[in-house]
């Protein structure tokens, strides 16, 4: 499994607007019969302020170059460095333990 963690701060357009952007991302995800159960996906925003937490998680490398090359995923990266104004942090985890 591999993990990675998207940290950014809303910058612009209507917000309401970019958290639809993220759940029809996440419906792409869902509905793509190849990445289907191969990631997952979640999206949480900080209740204090502006920024964004997006959670990946990847079974393998083949399913991330598979979802590179979805027009869905091109879309929503690059729809996700105009909001933030180009301060996407993308950051590769490692795992050091977990609950069941």
């Amino acid at each position: 499994m591999k993990y990675i963690l998207i940290t950014y701060r809303f910058e612009e357009g209507i917000e309401a607007d970019w958290q639809q952007e993220i759940k029809r991302f996440i419906m792409a995800l869902q509905n793509d019969p190849e990445l289907k159960d191969k990631i997952t996906y979640r999206c949480l925003k900080s209740m204090k302020g502006p920024e964004y937490y997006h959670l990946a998680t990847v079974v393998d490398d083949a399913a991330a170059k598979l979802l590179n090359q979805r027009d869905f995923f091109k879309h929503y990266t690059e729809q996700n460095e105009h909001i933030s104004g180009g301060t996407v942090q993308v950051t590769p985890l490692d795992l050091i333990a977990a609950t069941d």
